[in-house]
C-alpha cells in the first residue's frame, strides 16, 4: 500500500491565491477533489460556510433538503448571515414569508410528511423571527 500524497500548505495557499479550480488543485496534488476541499479547510483557506441551524432547527429527510420551504429558509437565512443569494431566489423566498406572516400562518416539519403550513403561535412564529432577521440583516447592508 502506497504512502497517502500530501499537500503543501504553502504551495497549496500559492494556488489558491492564483484562483485555480479545485479540480485543478486535485490533478495538480494527485488527491481527490475532497481532498483538496480537507486541505484548504486545515490550512484556513476555505471560506466559512453558513450556519443555517437557526432557520432549519430539524433534521430534514433526503427527500425534503431541496423542497420549496427548505430553499427559501436557507435564502433567508443566508441573507441575514450577511450573504443574501441572487435577487430572485432572495425575492422568492421573501415574498414566501411574507405571505405566511400576513396570512397569520407559520411552518412545521415532520420527516414523514416534510413541511405543512399551520397556524402561527401568537407569541412566537418561525417564519416571523426568520422573516425579520433577514429584513433587518439587509436593511443594515
Amino acid at each position: 500500500m502506497g504512502r497517502k500524497p500530501t499537500i503543501d500548505r504553502k504551495e497549496l495557499a500559492r494556488l489558491v491565491t492564483e484562483g485555480r479550480s479545485v479540480q485543478e488543485l486535485a490533478a495538480h496534488f494527485g488527491v481527490s477533489e475532497s481532498g483538496v476541499l480537507q486541505a484548504k479547510r486545515a490550512a484556513g483557506l476555505a471560506k466559512p460556510m453558513l450556519d443555517h441551524s437557526a432557520a432549519l432547527p430539524w433534521k430534514l429527510a433526503r427527500a425534503h433538503s431541496q423542497s420549496g420551504p427548505a430553499t427559501n429558509l436557507r435564502n433567508l437565512s443566508a441573507a441575514a448571515q450577511g450573504k443574501p443569494p441572487a435577487a430572485e431566489r432572495l425575492n422568492t423566498a421573501l415574498r414566501w414569508a411574507q405571505r405566511l406572516v400576513d396570512s397569520g400562518l407559520d411552518i412545521r416539519y415532520d420527516a414523514a410528511e416534510g413541511f405543512s403550513e399551520i397556524p402561527a403561535p401568537p407569541s412566537d412564529s418561525h417564519i416571523a423571527n426568520v422573516l425579520d432577521a433577514a429584513r433587518k440583516a439587509l436593511e443594515a447592508r
